[in-house]
């Protein structure tokens, strides 16, 4: 899990560098294609190029059509507003799960998860602390992305089912590659890297992927009540960098958002948890 925390702050410091020279289309074009080489060393160097299928592509696509949104929507939004805000608002992705399982897991809408949403909801409004008449739009990206977030986990669950993470993966890069192009190209002007940036969008590529990585093997090595808690470090240890790096305001609204936002997530793994666990 701290490989996770370390790729996810990783990814956040070298999107603000990129930002300079590359719209998020263009970088996430280039993050694809780099991930497509890295999975596909990685898959030959394992031996699991085999388990790379053409099934259930519908259901890739709607995946990644979520994940390339939400991911757009997060490296415009940590150009806009405090990257402490930003994870924090981020943080509203698992609550957005709970809510909208029942509709791609046909799992059922409980009054917990009702209850987590409402919780999360004044999270994202003490967070946030939104002008109603004029919302911030990296306010709006940062919750949007959670969203985008959240309808990628719900598509990989499904996939998960039936298909190898090399799988996955493979049709994350290919996809979003192609994603990239049409929207980066849609003007007809791709800017191409200076030499200077290209570090920053191959730690991009890196941190991404590992991320995803660790994520999922955190998960499988521990219950998620264990494991998601964890992930909370990100938010102190981005609002550091931000101060330091940013000159970034260390905002106790946005940590007490947080905190609220983050024990509704845990109040749902933990019952979500103890409902799976078996009866002895």
């Amino acid at each position: 899990m701290l490989g996770a925390i370390v790729s996810f702050t990783a990814m956040a410091i070298a999107g603000r560098a990129i930002s300079s020279e590359l719209d998020t289309f263009e970088l996430m074009l280039y993050r694809s294609l780099i991930g497509i080489c890295i999975v596909l060393i990685a898959a030959r160097l394992f031996g699991t190029l085999g388990s790379i299928q053409m099934r259930d592509l519908k259901t890739h696509a709607l995946r990644n059509v979520a994940h390339f949104t939400g991911q757009n929507c997060w490296f415009a939004a940590i150009t806009m507003i405090p990257l402490a805000q930003v994870v924090a608002l981020e943080f509203t992705s698992p609550i957005w799960v709970a809510l909208l399982a029942p509709f791609v897991l046909n799992e059922k809408l409980t009054r917990l998860r009702i209850l987590v949403a409402v919780l999360g909801f004044i999270g994202i409004l003490i967070a946030a602390r939104p002008d109603i008449s004029n919302i911030e739009p990296g306010i709006a990206l940062a919750a949007l992305a959670a969203v985008g977030f959240a309808g990628s986990a719900l598509f990989t669950k499904l996939l998960t089912r039936s298909h190898s993470i090399t799988n996955i993966l493979f049709w994350l890069t290919v996809m979003q590659s192609v994603f990239g192009l049409v929207m980066a190209g849609w003007d007809g002007d791709i800017f191409w890297p200076s030499v200077v940036i290209w570090p920053w969008v191959v730690l991009v590529a890196f941190a991404g992927l590992c991320a995803h990585f660790c994520l999922t093997t955190a998960l499988t090595l521990a219950p998620a009540a264990v494991v998601m808690p964890m992930d909370f470090a990100r938010l102190p240890v981005i609002a550091v960098i931000g101060a330091l790096a940013y000159s970034e305001a260390l905002d106790p609204w946005v940590i007490l958002g947080a905190v609220i936002i983050f024990s509704a997530n845990y109040l749902n793994i933990a019952a979500e948890t103890r409902r799976k666990s078996p009866v002895r």
